[in-house]
């Protein structure tokens, strides 16, 4: 099950699941509800091959998720709901350029990404600490916690990308880093990879004066793409855009966009979403190639 499916499995609740869950005799039971059928609807958001229809059903979704999370706060299930579709929409369905609207849904995810993991530790309360009590505290995190640290860790990176004048948000990056190193430790190949192109995206978008390692990105993003085996395309399409790109080279930038664009996106039907999504990244990212490299003489 890749990572945009666990995205999606709580996305697009219609008003009829409320309307029927509202005839429940328990909060319990009305959440219950909710979060079952939230997996059917996401089974079938993962299969969607036109992301525009998903794309017009997320605003609403969010607003209706933020209101099921206030009405239940302490469902962990809810929590991490919403900081997946929220890191989802940030990431997938926000134009570039959009950098204040960005900001604010990576910044929503994070935080439900840590009410997500408080039942486990406190690492939101744990970000005034030392690195080494830090670290100690990941420890109590097992491989079942992983697709809760990923969400917060993605979220949290694409966070902190946008606030690189914040002392505050650059002094947390050694923290973020441990926690990153910490999923790898525990499922390297959760999502197909998805942990290892976490950390080259990572590596490759910082800049080096403040950590960034093309060579260690290259390594990360080597792995992460033969764990997708050529299924997960979003893999490819961030191997280019962060890596290929900045090591510019434009024939390998263009050969790997094409290899995107000539897939089927539904070879692996719950990952028709994301790969379709995948798909029309690398097409853009193609008509901007002179942009990126420079126009050939």
């Amino acid at each position: 099950m890749s990572y945009l499916q666990r995205q999606y499995r709580t996305l697009l609740v219609s008003v009829l699941v409320l309307s029927t869950a509202a005839c429940l005799p328990s909060k319990p039971a009305r959440v219950a509800a909710v979060a079952f059928t939230a997996e059917d609807v996401a089974r079938a958001a993962a299969k969607q091959s036109d992301p525009t229809v998903v794309r017009a059903g997320t605003p609403a979704y969010l607003m209706l998720l933020d209101g099921l999370i206030e009405a239940s706060p302490d469902s962990a299930r809810l929590v991490l709901a919403g900081c997946q579709a929220y890191s989802t929409y940030a990431s997938l369905f926000t134009a570039e350029g959009d950098q204040a609207r960005t900001e604010a849904l990576y910044a929503r995810a994070r935080e439900y990404g840590f009410r997500a993991l408080s039942t486990r530790a406190d690492l939101r309360g744990a970000l005034s600490g030392t690195l080494p009590e830090f670290s100690v505290m990941l420890q109590r995190f097992r491989k079942g916690d992983v697709p809760a640290l990923f969400c917060t860790a993605n979220s949290w990176a694409k966070w902190t990308a946008a606030n690189l004048d914040n002392l505050e948000a650059l002094a947390e990056l050694p923290l973020l880093e441990a926690t990153m190193e910490r999923i790898l430790e525990l499922d390297e190949s959760y999502s197909y990879g998805s942990p290892h192109l976490l950390l080259g995206t990572y590596l490759a978008a910082k800049p080096a004066v403040l950590g960034g390692d093309i060579a260690k990105a290259k390594v990360h993003f080597d792995r992460a793409l033969a764990l997708a085996d050529g299924k997960f395309l979003p893999a490819k399409v961030l191997y280019a855009k962060f890596y290929v790109r900045r090591i510019q080279d434009r024939e390998l930038f263009v050969r790997t966009l094409e290899e995107v664009l000539s897939a089927p996106p539904d070879t692996v039907p719950e990952l028709t979403l994301s790969n379709a999504v995948a798909k029309e990244q690398a097409k853009e990212l193609l008509e901007k190639t002179d942009d990126h490299f420079g126009e050939q003489p």
